[in-house]
């Protein structure tokens, strides 16, 4: 075969996804908190709510989302994702009561359902074999380049246009940019267009029986997929909390162009080990590797709790971006490494589902914390210590990987473990 491998182009889209689902939706997120409770003297807390009904809302979607793109692939899901994104992203600089934050938050959460690293690696699963980890790392690059636009583009935009314009371009550039390739780039499998995983012209292993097909139920079964629920829950909901509440936390202390400054660093290192990870990620064990960011950030969360200065906090951002562009992009490799190509999207989704759920806690466990006890360090310590619980969880659950695969080894193509 000449040319590029087609499934690169999937791997470009689903990038361009990842840019503006984080920039827009993850990251946007603490920016929408930060303009809403300014602008309209709401407690944080309940600002927060909005956001965790963002993720309540994303998490029940992404069961049957990866059932939609294992049937029908990922157009309508990702035409799906842009509009909603770009929807509820316009309505947020019009909202003028807390329940219609509710709402904007509510319908964002279909478009990041949709355009989620979920939706991202369930899309890349059928495209790579022996290049899974690279091509799922590359796709997530995109979410720290909208990590380091979106947050500065924001608030840049909110102090000289408005909330409501920005908001409002924001989502027009969304569905400019990416609507068209969604609809006319994406296919869902190399075989619909005659080729095979990774671009090859014949089966790279033809001895090799296929993987067993691993149901919801008998998955979760397993201690393998317990461990990624649970460790990966804690962690997204340390992560993702953090992530929204970061302009708050920092802005006090550090202003609002130091702010910026830091956050857009948090991005930058973030999209430095997403870097390394696409290099390596095919040759390093995800388990340990993402134990090991776990508890770098819970160091980085302890040190910005304990010493609130200006040079630590920005230096625990940088840290946590670090385990930012890890934790993100390790779970979905590890799932399909341990449960093959064949069961990624049913397995994954129940797992991202609960995962969400999970991470859905995180901006009002710091939220609600922070206006109880007047401030982020109890919620920073808490947190750190609950990374270390989620490291320890990844790791315990190694143990399980082997029989996994020993159990898929031994059944015939297409027959259910039980």
């Amino acid at each position: 075969m000449s040319g590029m491998f087609y499934g690169w182009r999937i791997v470009a889209v689903c990038l361009v996804a990842s840019v503006f689902a984080n920039a827009l939706g993850l990251f946007g997120a603490g920016v929408y908190l930060h303009a809403l409770v300014g602008r309209n003297g709401w407690p944080t807390g309940l600002v927060s709510g909005a956001i965790t009904l963002f993720y309540v809302v994303s998490a029940l979607l992404l069961i049957p989302v990866g059932g939609i793109l294992a049937r029908f692939g990922p157009r309508p899901v990702f035409a799906l994702g842009t509009s909603a994104l770009a929807g509820g992203v316009a309505t947020m600089g019009f909202v003028a009561a807390p329940w219609q934050a509710y709402a904007a938050f509510l319908v964002m959460g279909i478009g990041w359902a949709c355009l989620s690293m979920t939706a991202v690696a369930t899309t890349l699963a059928p495209w790579f074999e022996r290049h899974q980890g690279r091509a799922v790392s590359i796709a997530s690059l995109g979410a720290s380049v909208g990590g380091l636009a979106g947050v500065p583009v924001l608030l840049l935009g909110i102090d000289r246009l408005g909330f409501a314009a920005t908001t409002t371009i924001a989502a027009a550039s969304a569905l400019l940019v990416l609507l068209p390739p969604a609809l006319f780039v994406l296919k869902h499998r190399p075989q619909d267009i005659g080729l095979l995983p990774d671009g090859a012209i014949a089966p790279s292993s033809p001895g090799r029986a296929p993987a067993a097909a691993w149901s919801r139920r008998a998955a979760l079964r397993t201690a393998a997929l317990r461990s990624v629920t649970v460790g990966f829950g804690i962690a997204m909901m340390v992560q993702v909390g953090f992530v929204t509440h970061q302009v708050t936390l920092l802005t006090p202390t550090l202003g609002v162009a130091g702010t910026s400054a830091a956050v857009s660093a948090t991005a930058i290192a973030a999209l430095l080990s997403r870097l390394v990870l696409a290099r390596f990620a095919d040759q390093m064990s995800a388990r340990t590797t993402a134990a090991a960011m776990m508890v770098l950030g819970a160091c980085a969360l302890a040190a910005m709790a304990a010493w609130p200065v200006p040079v630590l906090l920005v230096a625990g951002s940088v840290l946590m971006g670090l385990r930012i562009g890890n934790v993100t992009t390790l779970a979905p490799i590890i799932v399909r490494r341990e449960f093959g190509a064949a069961s990624f999207g049913i397995v994954y989704g129940i797992a991202s589902c609960l995962i969400q759920l999970a991470t859905a806690l995180g901006p009002s466990f710091y939220g609600v914390l922070h206006d109880t006890f007047g401030g982020y360090r109890l919620p920073l310590l808490l947190a750190a210590t609950a990374d270390i619980v989620a490291a320890l969880v990844v790791v315990a659950g190694g143990a399980g990987a082997a029989r996994i695969r020993d159990i898929s080894a031994s059944l015939p193509a297409g027959r259910e473990p039980t």
